[in-house]
């Protein structure tokens, strides 16, 4: 049985300075045309998932002055049972996707987030009918990040997978700066009643147009006929010989459950990072605007800027974290002590957020009190995006290329438990607190704040060193 294509611990171990320079003057681009294909999928994504977070208000707006009458805990238990049954799913998409390929995985999973996403405008303002709708579309939104990840994998050498993996994840942001600006604005121009349709609508339509570029535009590399060699050669960098030669073979003839997954630590590792930390973003999307509203009783047109520059600072973080371990590997350093100090030093910058409480006072700093606020909110967002880029790209680092997507889905399906525990925190602490929302989000941001230091020191003692798993082991 051939070694796994990412068994080796760096580039550089597997190939010459000298071939990588040549590689990088000749080599042609078309790899990076996937990697856009994968961002606005990423955008399209986030954009159709966010609009919930802008409707809150009119959810939970008594049913006297044309809202639905939700409370607190009915918008959390609608965030969860999407964020739940996203969980959920992926495990199965990542295994469905490792077995049909990404081409069609992906495009299955936006087709249908795209018709659920258009379903929504047609449920009334039934709290169960919404949760149905929305569990529905959270089925195919579960299948993006299992084929990106895996897309990744496959169009790039190790050494550029961060940065492939972060640009394509500041898609996430992309799409909620679009929400930010798109859905207030609908709201504005159709008005309450029709507003929040249209929003679900013209939002979930985008996707259908994504996907006339995808089948364009798209094919495994081996197969393209936009590839050159030399450009097929340097994605293959890493993998040794046996590897090139007999991997088609190999994977034909090794069939992995998900379940032998679940033995190694490196999966456990990757599971620990993503329940720790994924949740923290989800409270973002969906509460942000509610914090907003509450903390500086912003209106929807007053929070358009704010959540537009939070997460707009935040794809800085996400491209420039997927650099970081690209230096210190072109330095000599190994893939997974680069990923791990880069991780380390990222870690550290959420604990601003703990201050956020503290700035947006408005007792204390006046008119000052919602920049600095959202500042230090900006630095958690940007360090996430920065984190997730670095800790999706450990399962390429640790595990062979046709078990990504699976491992990518079991760890998403841990950050969806997570998720699904902080939303039910959220609601239940501003249902408590509901005269004194700034108790309920002081203690939210604390989650917030330290989740990313306990998650990295967990991470290190479940993998003190980097050791790839080989598809030989698989098959003891």
């Amino acid at each position: 049985m051939g070694n796994s294509p990412d068994q080796t611990p760096s580039t550089s171990a597997t190939a010459s300075p000298s071939l990588l320079q040549n590689a990088a003057r000749t080599i042609g681009h078309y790899r990076w045309t996937i990697c856009a294909l994968l961002f606005f999928a990423t955008t399209i994504n986030y954009m159709d998932r966010q609009v919930i977070g802008y409707l809150k208000e009119l959810f939970c707006r008594s049913t006297a002055l044309g809202g639905f009458g939700w409370s607190n805990q009915d918008f959390s238990y609608l965030t969860s049972f999407f964020t739940g049954v996203y969980a959920g799913m992926t495990v199965f998409a990542g295994w469905f996707i490792d077995k049909i390929g990404t081409k069609l995985g992906l495009a299955l999973s936006l087709i249908v987030w795209s018709i659920c996403g258009i379903a929504n405008a047609f449920v009334g303002g039934l709290l169960r009918m919404h949760i149905i709708v929305r569990s529905a579309f959270a089925v195919g939104e579960a299948g993006n990040f299992p084929a990106s990840i895996k897309t990744v994998a496959e169009w790039f050498p190790k050494r550029e997978r961060a940065l492939a993996t972060a640009i394509f994840n500041a898609g996430s942001n992309a799409g909620a700066m679009v929400a930010a600006l798109l859905v207030p604005a609908i709201m504005i121009h159709y008005g309450d009643a029709a507003g929040w349709k249209m929003a679900y609508i013209i939002t979930a339509a985008a996707g259908f147009l994504w996907l006339i570029f995808w089948f364009w535009l798209y094919d495994s590399p081996s197969k393209h006929g936009k590839v050159s060699q030399v450009e097929l050669d340097y994605i293959r960098v890493d993998d040794g010989p046996a590897t090139m030669q007999g991997a088609a073979r190999a994977d034909n003839q090794l069939d992995i459950t998900w379940w032998t997954l679940f033995r190694y630590r490196q999966l456990w590792s990757f599971f620990t990072g993503k329940f720790m930390t994924d949740g923290v973003w989800w409270f973002y999307l969906f509460w942000l605007p509610d914090y907003l509203h509450k903390q500086f009783h912003m209106t929807d047109r007053q929070i358009m800027l704010p959540t537009f520059t939070i997460y707009g600072i935040a794809i800085v973080g996400s491209i420039y974290g997927g650099r970081m371990p690209m230096k210190l590997i072109e330095r000599g350093m190994s893939v997974y002590s680069a990923r791990m100090k880069t991780m380390l030093v990222i870690a550290c910058v959420p604990l601003l957020v703990l201050l956020t409480q503290f700035f947006g006072n408005v007792h204390r700093f006046g008119g000052a009190a919602a920049p600095l606020a959202i500042a230090m909110i900006c630095a958690g967002t940007t360090a996430h995006q920065a984190w997730s880029a670095n800790l999706f790209t450990t399962v390429s680092d640790m595990f062979p290329k046709k078990n990504i997507a699976s491992v990518t889905g079991i760890g998403t399906m841990a950050g969806g438990i997570g998720g699904v525990l902080l939303q039910l925190l959220a609601g239940r602490l501003t249902d408590i607190f509901i005269r004194t929302p700034q108790t309920a989000y002081l203690f939210m941001f604390m989650v917030c704040g330290l989740s990313y230091l306990i998650a990295w020191a967990l991470m290190k003692i479940l993998v003190p060193r980097h050791r790839p798993i080989t598809e030989f082991e698989f098959s003891r």
